[in-house]
């Protein structure tokens, strides 16, 4: 069983339910996803934040409680809601290593815009969107100091560097499994496997003529028509 939790916002939730077709359109095995509310992960009492200005998604910590939903045990995945899956997220789990306490893109991502989504403050900082897509060794023995007093008080910048590792935990996964839409091109940079519109995806009204929005739109065409959703 892979377990897989998508970042969830209830600004795109439409994102996040294009994300989870996607995934399970291209994977044969059953999987297990599941999306981390805040309402839900508050009631657990797991997530302690008060809402932050400066997040520009509900999803901006809860991402490091997945150690620990997982009760530390095993590999999961993680990946923000405005993915869109082109490939078996099981060929990602294949490339798991013991010896990393995470796997991740390693971009060298610095935007020029001031704004993205739907008019949030674009924050630049080192590691940007390194922990957009996170391979999680759970059972690392260095993922238990991310404990919920850490995920509940420690900053952005130290959470989003995976602060409480050192860098040699920290694996690589090729730039195809984060593709970050706007930055890297085809064929320059390699073929995507997986599409991440971390400016703003088709959802918003701003977004829709960005590459590779064709492919988002038919996921999306698709699901609805399958499932009679009206997203």
């Amino acid at each position: 069983m892979i377990n897989i939790y998508i970042g969830y916002d209830s600004r795109e939730k439409i994102a996040a339910e294009v994300c989870k077709y996607s995934i399970k359109k291209n994977t044969k095995k059953k999987i297990n996803i599941k999306y981390l509310k805040l309402d839900s992960l508050r009631k657990q009492n797991l997530y302690k934040r008060k809402d932050d200005k400066l997040s520009s998604t509900e999803f901006t910590f809860s991402r490091f409680l997945v150690p620990i939903l997982n009760k530390y045990k095993g590999w999961a995945i993680f990946c923000d809601c405005d993915f869109l899956w082109l490939k078996n997220i099981e060929e990602l789990l294949k490339l798991k290593n013991d010896k990393y306490a995470v796997m991740c893109v390693k971009h060298n991502y610095k935007p020029l815009n001031k704004t993205k989504m739907d008019g949030k403050v674009q924050l630049h900082y080192p590691r940007k969107n390194w922990s957009s897509l996170i391979l999680w060794n759970c059972g690392h023995p260095a993922n238990r100091r991310l404990n919920l007093n850490m995920v509940n008080s420690e900053s952005g910048k130290f959470l989003h560097r995976f602060g409480w590792l050192k860098n040699n935990l920290i694996g690589t996964i090729n730039k195809d499994w984060n593709w970050l839409v706007g930055w890297y091109k085809e064929p320059r940079d390699g073929v995507p496997k997986a599409l991440h519109f971390t400016e703003g995806g088709p959802w918003f009204k701003n977004y829709k003529n960005i590459d590779y929005a064709n492919l988002w739109l038919k996921e999306k065409k698709e699901l609805t028509s399958k499932f009679k959703k009206n997203l």
